[in-house]
């Protein structure tokens, strides 16, 4: 008997003599406590992601549960399932009715007992009694791969970056770099280094404080929280609602791997991007731009915040001028591996549409079906807009290395200035002397991979077939973004360029499809 409760899919037991393994199987396949949709089906079945949240929000459960947990209840092994975790299991098959979910405990409970009353006499036929942990909560002896893949699944990078991207709440890793920038620049205050002047050429008191550098400040407290937030909703609503909406309409046999699979498939990359950013862009870099330095005396980069021991050893002790520089490149390097680390997810995203999207394809033999329409809509509205926000972060890196070399007062008087220079000396070359600074070259490998990624999610996804998203603006203001990076300082007047690309920027931001019609929205879609 099949019927809605709470405004989810439930099913009487059927009373059968099926073991847990077998009973679990076929509830979850069949979305048993799931969301319906609008016409009374449900909307999908579960997943081990699926179904760890749904357990994990139930409020009389505070401690939620491991995926790894509701994971091998999926697999094919010998592992069942604690008293504990039937209870919270009963009460989303029961759709949260207390009589429904006792009925469904009464049921998984008599399951369970069946499944270790089998585990017992095929133990016995290989004449070894061995006594029977507990599920959930004890180790079983499993296979030596199984066991390899437990250890690997607690030392696995890739596992951990994901997590980071996929907690309860979307503002909590945007809402940590947000914090750590504002702890930053609340210790440059206290140090004194938040406003630091020093006689550049010329005379011209030059201002390089902490709190003057727009890579420190912008770009830590709008656009680095602003790129970890988008990826973030985009991973969460793959996993909750766009993954699951494909999986539902495959048979078992055009099935791909989880999403955890192929996250951890490329472990390798999270561990090379993990040590070029922590250990080449935050130690080697700290070492080399701010520490010998600051040690020698003298150095041959722009003089900015950090460099105030040697310019004016007066105001700030060695020790002290070391130890902020060391947490602010350690902050910095944490940062941008996590923003490369949403670039891989991404990546792998597009990768898991595509590859579903193929199989749906090859089963049905048809085009691409609405739902996957809308769901590649968002998707590819999603990537442009952390394009947009990555490439805003190049440019305040840009910026920042191109001021300290330059005899202007501050940051907002070159600008002001350079603005002032188009009725007379517009698109001149610019000379920056001999002094360079290694954010120029940063600013640079940041937009090339946020390029590289938007291309391929056009390429694996825009192109494929016709989605509802105006890919020809997308890719244009993209270009043209790319455009006015490059020309920042090379040409006299970039500024104005420099705000009509900030405008564009913003726009989009807020509307992807820059006023383009939506007709999967309108048609009750997944588009955002």
């Amino acid at each position: 008997m099949s019927l809605i409760k709470n405004g989810k899919f439930f099913q009487t037991p059927h009373g059968g003599s099926e073991d847990f393994k077998e009973l679990f199987a076929h509830v979850a396949a069949a979305g048993v406590g799931r969301p319906v949709d609008e016409d009374g089906f449900p909307q999908g079945p579960w997943t081990p992601e699926l179904l760890a949240d749904a357990i994990s929000q139930i409020g009389a459960n505070p401690a939620g549960i491991e995926l790894r947990t509701v994971q091998l209840w999926f697999e094919n092994n010998e592992k069942g399932i604690s008293a504990n975790n039937i209870r919270w299991l009963a009460r989303i098959l029961g759709c949260n009715d207390p009589k429904a979910a006792s009925v469904w405990q009464a049921e998984l409970s008599a399951a369970q007992s069946r499944l270790v009353s089998k585990r017992r006499a095929a133990r016995c036929t290989e004449s070894s009694l061995q006594i029977e942990p507990d599920d959930d909560l004890q180790s079983l002896r499993t296979p030596d791969h199984a066991e390899d893949e437990i250890q690997r699944s607690w030392f696995s990078l890739a596992r951990v970056s994901e997590a980071a991207f996929s907690s309860r709440s979307c503002l909590n890793l945007p809402a940590s770099v947000f914090a750590g920038a504002v702890a930053l620049q609340f210790v440059s205050y206290f140090l004194g280094i938040h406003s630091v002047t020093y006689a550049g050429e010329g005379g011209v008191e030059k201002q390089v404080g902490f709190l003057w550098a727009p890579n420190w400040t912008f770009l830590f407290i709008v656009f680095m929280p602003l790129y970890l937030s988008i990826v973030v909703d985009q991973i969460a609503t793959w996993k909750g609602m766009g993954r699951s909406r494909l999986l539902s309409n495959l048979g078992e046999a055009e099935k791909t791997d989880d999403w955890m699979q192929k996250v951890e498939a490329s472990s390798y990359t999270f561990g090379a991007v993990f040590l070029i950013c922590i250990g080449f862009a935050g130690v080697f870099q700290w070492v080399y731009v701010r520490l010998i330095p600051v040690l020698n005396g003298r150095g041959n980069y722009a003089i900015d915040w950090g460099s105030q021991a040697f310019v004016r050893p007066d105001e700030i002790g060695i020790i002290q001028q070391v130890a902020f520089t060391g947490a602010a490149y350690l902050y910095m390097s944490v940062c941008f591996y996590l923003f490369v680390a949403g670039l891989i997810l991404l990546t792998t995203l597009v990768d898991d549409f595509a590859q579903l999207e193929e199989n749906l394809h090859r089963q049905l033999g048809v085009g691409r079906s609405r739902p996957a329409e809308a769901i590649g809509s968002r998707i590819m509205r999603g990537i442009f807009r952390c394009t947009v926000a990555g490439l805003l972060i190049a440019m305040c890196m840009k910026l920042q290395s191109l001021y300290v070399v330059v005899s202007a007062p501050n940051i907002w008087a070159w600008l002001v200035s350079d603005m002032g220079s188009v009725t007379t000396r517009l698109g001149r070359q610019v000379d920056w002397g001999e002094y360079s600074m290694p954010t120029h070259y940063t600013s640079l490998l940041v937009a090339f991979l946020v390029c590289v990624v938007f291309t391929y999610g056009v390429t694996r996804i825009g192109l494929k077939s016709s989605l509802d998203i105006p890919l020809v603006r997308m890719t244009t203001a993209v270009l043209f973004l790319i455009l006015v990076y490059l020309l920042i300082g090379v040409i006299t007047g970039f500024t104005v360029l420099l705000g009509i690309g900030l405008l564009v920027a913003v726009y989009g931001l807020f509307d992807p499809g820059f006023r383009a019609s939506n007709k999967a929205q309108r048609g009750g879609g997944y588009v955002l």
